[in-house]
C-alpha cells in the first residue's frame, strides 16, 4: 500500500531536472505552455513533447488546431475542464470532455484535427507525444477514446489516483493502450501534507507534471519542491515519493522504458533518420496518408 514501504525497501528517485515550461503559440494560434518538448528539455525517451492549455479566455484557445498531419508516433489528449473535438481522415470522430482520455496512434500516417466545442470558460488539457520504436512507425493509424466513467480511480490516504494507461501498483490497469510502448500515465490528486509513493521500474524514464499546487519529491533530506506549472524529471530508482504542499496538489506521472533509438524529428513527423522525414513530407504531398 501506497505510504507503507521503508527507505531500506526501495531506491527513492531523485528529482534530476525541474523544467519551468515555455509559454508558446501552436495550431491556429492556441496559447499553451510547452513543458517537454522545449529548450531546456528536447525530449525525454520516449517522450518527444507534453503541452498544457489552461486558459478561460476563449481568444486562446477557440481557433483550435485544426487539419494537420502525423507519422511515426502517437498523441494522447487528456482533458482536465472543456471539451475538444477530433476528428480525422480515417474515419474516426469524437469529443473528449473533462476526465477524458484520447489515444491517437498515427503510425504511417493520419490527417487530424481538434477544435474546442465549448464557446467560453476555461479550456484545460494535455497532449503528449510518445514516439513508436522503428518496428512500429508505420503500423496502421489507430483512435480510441475514453470517458472518465472509464477510467479506473485507486482511493489513497489523503487522495486519488487515476489510471489513464499502464497498471498502477493496485493492479488496476487503464484502458488506453499504446501501439508498442506500454507507458504508465497516472492522474493523481493530494490533499494538502498528503503523501504518496509510486512503484515505478527501474530503468524507466519518469516525469511529474505538477498542474496544481506543489509536491515535494525525493526522499526526506533531499526532496525538492515542485510548483505548477513546472515539470520534474525524476532520476533513476524503483519509487516516486511525492507530499503536497499546503495548497494540495493534482499530477501527472508518466513513466516507460527508452526505446534507445535514433530520433529524427521535424514538425508533424518523427522518424529514426532524415530520409525518413523527407519520405514523409513526400507522401503526404502525394497524398498517400
Amino acid at each position: 500500500m501506497p505510504g507503507t514501504i521503508t527507505d531500506q525497501d526501495t531506491n527513492i528517485r531523485k528529482v534530476a531536472l525541474v523544467s519551468a515550461g515555455e509559454p508558446t503559440s501552436d495550431g491556429a494560434g492556441v496559447n499553451l505552455t510547452r513543458m517537454l518538448g522545449n529548450r531546456q528539455l528536447p525530449q525525454l525517451d520516449p517522450f518527444l513533447l507534453l503541452d498544457q492549455i489552461r486558459s478561460d479566455a476563449r481568444e486562446n484557445y477557440i481557433a483550435g488546431f485544426p487539419n494537420h498531419p502525423h507519422r511515426g508516433f502517437e498523441t494522447v489528449t487528456i482533458m482536465v475542464e472543456g471539451a475538444m473535438k477530433h476528428g480525422d481522415n480515417k474515419g474516426h470522430s469524437g469529443i473528449i470532455e473533462a476526465g477524458g482520455i484520447q489515444w491517437m496512434t498515427a503510425g504511417k500516417g493520419i490527417v487530424h484535427s481538434e477544435i474546442p466545442v465549448i464557446e467560453d470558460g476555461r479550456l484545460w488539457g494535455f497532449q503528449l507525444w510518445i514516439n513508436l520504436p522503428a518496428a512500429s512507425k508505420m503500423v496502421e493509424p489507430a483512435y480510441q477514446e475514453f470517458g472518465a466513467a472509464e477510467i479506473p480511480e485507486v482511493p489513497v490516504s489523503g487522495g486519488k489516483i487515476r489510471i489513464l494507461a499502464g497498471t498502477h501498483s493496485s493492479g488496476a490497469t487503464g484502458p488506453a493502450r499504446s501501439a508498442a510502448t506500454d507507458p504508465l500515465l497516472l492522474d493523481i490528486a493530494l490533499e494538502a501534507g498528503a503523501r504518496l509513493e509510486e512503484a515505478v521500474p527501474e530503468g524507466h524514464n519518469a516525469i511529474v507534471a505538477v498542474y496544481h499546487g506543489s509536491l515535494s519529491l525525493g526522499a526526506e533530506g533531499e526532496a525538492q519542491e515542485v510548483h505548477d506549472p513546472d515539470l520534474a524529471v525524476m532520476a533513476q530508482g524503483d519509487t516516486i515519493r511525492m507530499v503536497a504542499g499546503k495548497e494540495g496538489a493534482r499530477a501527472l506521472l508518466i513513466a516507460a522504458q527508452p526505446i534507445g533509438e535514433p530520433v529524427a524529428r521535424y514538425g508533424p513527423f518523427v522518424m529514426n533518420t532524415p530520409e525518413e522525414i523527407q519520405q514523409a513530407f513526400t507522401d503526404f504531398q502525394n497524398g498517400k496518408f
